[in-house]
């Protein structure tokens, strides 16, 4: 049986041990490289955290979670997640997002180790993931990262 309010989504959410194309929020201009290590260890935290997103897609919007991450794995050097929209709750969300194939995704993490505050590119070292957002690909530190709706939230 399908929930009446689950659209389902997967995502490349980041990529591990490779350095950001851009300097992400919250990195006070730094581009950031999130450890194998770091991301295995943090990748429990994933589970169960709330995604967020901005009509305009170019920012995070963590107190409005139009969904949850019920899957998480590191695969060909990337965290690949999966999980549900609301889509009965937000139905323009899902309109927007099913118009346009641009959209990445963007992790958020609390108490972050990094191994160097003063190097150019900061490796983080432990990571507890807070949640996500789903940005437009050119607004998000790792441009090639996804964000694809893969099924229909029952009407």
């Amino acid at each position: 049986m399908t929930h009446p309010n689950k659209f389902p989504f997967r995502g490349v959410l980041t990529f591990v041990d490779t350095p950001s194309d851009k300097a992400p929020c919250g990195a006070r201009g730094h581009r950031v490289l999130l450890t194998e290590s770091a991301a295995r260890e943090g990748l429990p935290t994933l589970i169960g955290m709330g995604i967020n997103f901005s009509t305009k897609g170019d920012k995070h919007n963590t107190t409005e979670k139009i969904g949850i991450i019920d899957h998480a794995e590191i695969s060909e050097g990337k965290i690949v997640v999966s999980g549900y929209v609301f889509g009965r709750d937000c139905p323009a969300v899902i309109s927007q997002l099913s118009a346009s194939a641009e959209h990445g995704m963007s992790y958020e993490v609390a108490d972050a180790h990094v191994e160097d505050m003063r190097a150019e590119v900061w490796r983080l070292t432990r990571v507890t993931f807070t949640g996500a957002a789903i940005l437009l690909r050119d607004k998000a530190a790792y441009r090639l990262t996804d964000f694809v709706l893969v099924g229909e939230a029952k009407r």
